[in-house]
């Protein structure tokens, strides 16, 4: 008996549980992998739009464990005079103060901007274990220095990077910076 058939695979009845169970988690990251992919960005982009209107640089982050949302924050640099105050780094405190460990084993990132090499120094010491980008950093020579950062193979941690192209992260930093120009 027929399950589902679906993309030239299927589950049947009967069928050995760990193939069964693999080809349900394969579908489960193809039907909904995009839609979760875009809450967690669409609420750090909220984010960013609180950073936009204290006239602060438009980048939002969100840590995330198994598809729930552990911290957010946006950049409060200038609003604080901080120069730590990036979104990336209020967001590892919030959720590290959650969890009450600086390790973030298992905890993804979605950043709106691409990280500034500070923070992706403490993306990587957190060991969060995947970092989504909204959009890529204008700065010359930006990711292959976060590349080299999180993905060195000589560090004790490895996270992995995925760059998302979102048209709406781009345009709230364009739009910021062409007011200001």
């Amino acid at each position: 008996m027929l399950l589902f058939n679906t993309c030239n695979k299927s589950v049947e009845l009967g069928q050995d549980r760990n193939i069964a169970a693999l080809t349900l988690n394969f579908y489960v990251h193809i039907f909904f992998g995009d839609y979760m992919n875009n809450k967690f960005v669409d609420l750090a982009l909220e984010e960013a739009k609180i950073a936009y209107d204290l006239n602060e640089v438009p980048v939002g982050a969100v840590v995330v464990k198994n598809g729930e949302v552990i911290a957010k924050a946006h950049n409060l640099k200038r609003s604080t005079n901080n120069i730590m105050n990036h979104a990336e780094i209020i967001s590892l405190i919030e959720a590290s103060n959650y969890f009450g460990d600086w390790r973030l084993n298992d905890c993804e990132m979605y950043v709106t901007l691409e990280p500034c090499p500070m923070c992706a120094g403490a993306i990587s010491q957190s060991r969060i274990k995947k970092i989504y980008i909204g959009t890529e950093s204008n700065i010359k020579n930006n990711k292959n220095i976060i590349s080299s950062i999180l993905q060195n193979n000589e560090s004790d941690h490895f996270v992995s990077i995925e760059y998302l192209n979102n048209k709406d992260c781009s345009d709230i930093l364009t739009r910021f910076f062409s007011n200001k120009r």
